[in-house]
């Protein structure tokens, strides 16, 4: 893939952004970092990177904004999400496990705690990626950083 197939920059919707407590905003920070550190992202339609992307939630879809370094718009995807309901509200109850967990557990029910938040990022890093498929090629670990800031617009106060 093409080293301008890329995100260069990207941008949370900061009204559907809450900042709920110190743990979340450590996972938002670290994702948005690793992603701008290393990503693949190749919408299909063949516009050409590298890319400021906004991510933002309207009428119960996922709008990945696509734009130029210059904020020229590019494209625009609508990814419903309906299919992500369910892996997300597991993965927050799981979450609030393990922050509660890191706390006061033992290091054996931490890890099984963390297998399972990993599993279901994975699952829903996975969907994403599926979903996505038809309109922009991305690696699995540019999906996980974006399942994760899909999550991040989801938490409400």
């Amino acid at each position: 893939m093409p080293a301008k197939q890329r995100i260069a920059k990207i941008t949370l919707d900061e009204k559907s952004v809450v900042r709920r407590n110190a743990d979340i905003e450590h996972e938002r920070q670290v994702a948005i970092f690793d992603l701008l550190e290393e990503n693949s992202f190749e919408p299909i339609s063949g516009q050409p990177g590298p890319f400021h992307l906004r991510l933002s939630l309207e009428d119960n879809r996922l709008v990945l904004d696509l734009r130029s370094l210059d904020d020229e718009p590019l494209e625009r995807i609508l990814l419903p999400l309906a299919p992500f309901r369910g892996i997300i509200k597991d993965y927050f109850l799981v979450c609030e496990s393990y922050f509660t967990a890191i706390k006061r557990a033992s290091p054996m029910q931490i890890e099984a705690i963390d297998m399972g938040r990993r599993g279901l990022h994975n699952e829903g890093s996975e969907l994403l990626r599926d979903s996505l498929a038809e309109k922009v090629a991305l690696d699995l670990n540019t999906a996980r950083r974006l399942f994760t800031l899909l999550c991040v617009l989801h938490i409400r106060g």
